[in-house]
């Protein structure tokens, strides 16, 4: 009997790029099976690179949610946008998720260009195939997939583990994201925001987390600022009675308890910030470089 020769490992980045709400967000949830980045139904909700590490019998995927692609001469789509550009200049593999509605159009054509310019592996997937009833990409080899209901992300993550370079990995197999618990907690209270005030405060509210205290084993003490642009806005956010700002900090507590395992006691205040979103320092401190 012949022995079957072991695998070389596999570990590379694995950049998720496309227009805002393609999906990214929700297929890194879905291949990782946690929840680090913003899932909405708006959107332009993911506005920084998240790493979320998936490791396999064989290989670690490294992969990046981005922001999605856009044309807008405002600081804060530029800023998303250069995020955007240099994670796709920084990776092995990219998957271009086209959404079947819109469909595929000039910018997918130039940053798949731009990325086989410089030798990257480009894989093409047609996202969201529980709502296309039929339709496709407009891309003859764009691979479908759902990531609601599991269709075609086996065959996604062979395709994604074959275009990585042999490695060792490049982090522990306990790891699964580079960023800081501050930053999943100041994610979660924004995805709260977006969730319960979505059709009423517009994009420009962002979330600072002050203090993450765990010196006591049994409760995480947790102070946040959600940051708003005008004085109607924070009206919007803290409600009649205070009734709004209080439902966002319950919710809020409840999803941050459920990441990270514990009891967690958070206090959110409101603060207006005007053009916080046009201030190139402003959003490099809350992240967004």
């Amino acid at each position: 009997m012949t022995d079957v020769p072991e695998r070389a490992h596999r570990a590379g980045v694995v950049a998720l790029l496309g227009r805002p709400n393609a999906g990214k967000s929700t297929l890194l949830n879905r291949l990782l099976g946690e929840q680090l980045a913003i899932v909405t139904h708006k959107p332009q909700t993911t506005r920084s690179r998240i790493l979320g590490i998936l490791n396999t019998d064989d290989a670690q995927l490294l992969l990046l949610d981005t922001p999605g692609f856009h044309v807008s001469g405002k600081s804060l789509n530029k800023a998303l946008n250069e995020i955007v550009d240099r994670v796709a200049e920084d990776c092995d593999a990219a998957v271009l998720l086209v959404d079947p509605g819109p469909g595929w159009d000039e910018g997918h054509d130039a940053i798949r260009a731009r990325l086989e310019r410089r030798g990257a592996h480009v894989i093409v997937v047609a996202t969201k195939q529980d709502l296309a009833r039929g339709r496709d990409s407009g891309i003859p080899d764009a691979l479908p997939v759902s990531a609601e209901t599991g269709e075609g992300m086996d065959e996604l993550l062979a395709k994604m583990v074959d275009a990585l370079p042999e490695s060792a990995p490049f982090y522990g197999p306990d790891e699964i994201t580079d960023r800081p618990m501050r930053f999943l907690v100041a994610e979660l209270v924004r995805q709260t925001v977006f969730e319960e005030l979505g059709q009423e405060l517009p994009y420009s509210t962002a979330v600072e987390v002050l203090a993450y205290d765990e010196s006591r084993e049994d409760l995480i003490k947790i102070q946040a600022n959600l940051i708003v642009e005008r004085k109607s806005q924070k009206g919007m956010v803290v409600g009649k009675g205070g009734a709004m700002i209080k439902r966002l900090g319950q919710r809020s507590r409840a999803a941050i308890e459920e990441l990270v395992g514990g009891r967690v006691h958070l206090e959110l205040w409101v603060k207006v910030e005007p053009k916080w979103t046009k201030r190139p320092n402003r959003l490099k401190a809350l992240g967004y470089d």
